[in-house]
């Protein structure tokens, strides 16, 4: 009788465990329900940000609403995640917000048929460190508020505290 009683309080602890173990980790994942796609001011201009203010890129290599980043790329380049409807805010157009299916079963967000990513070192709202940075096959480009590639002008940082060059050797 004592050995039974024991079984069942272990077995009980075992599944709080298991529970307790399951809520952290959801709470650690990224994805979130209601992800919002926003425009915000950045050094290269306005361009789209998720709802912690972190800039949102395109991948050059992706085509029409299918993700080509997986595995080591997805490491550096976060895919916007979203369990239910991406929303937008902000000055984002809800009429080119959407979603695709990527090959994980995931649902990534996707802007003008653009899957969006973030970039890991951005650290901070309105950082812009991933712009033209050529990884993985192609080049990322932060977007407009009309889903089209954002590119640095003249003069304008490249994330890295070094200007870019004018093109004519200065």
């Amino acid at each position: 009788m004592r050995l039974h009683k024991y079984l069942v309080v272990g077995g009980a602890l075992m599944v709080a465990m298991a529970v307790m173990t399951a809520v952290a980790l959801g709470a650690a994942h990224t994805v979130r329900a209601g992800t919002k796609v926003a425009v915000a001011n950045t050094a290269l201009g306005r361009v789209l940000v998720d709802g912690r203010g972190r800039t949102l890129y395109l991948f050059g290599q992706d085509k029409r609403d299918k993700s080509a980043c997986a595995g080591k790329c997805a490491g550096f380049w976060p895919p916007l995640i979203a369990s239910g409807k991406p929303a937008a805010t902000a000055g984002a157009k809800a009429s080119l917000v959407g979603s695709t299916k990527r090959a994980d079963g995931r649902l990534q967000v996707t802007y003008n048929h653009h899957p969006l990513y973030t970039f890991v070192k951005d650290t901070r709202k309105g950082q812009t460190n991933g712009e033209e940075v050529n990884a993985f096959g192609a080049e990322w480009y932060a977007l407009s508020a009309a889903g089209a590639k954002v590119e640095k002008s003249d003069g304008t940082s490249s994330g890295y505290g070094y200007p870019t060059s004018g093109g004519y050797g200065y």
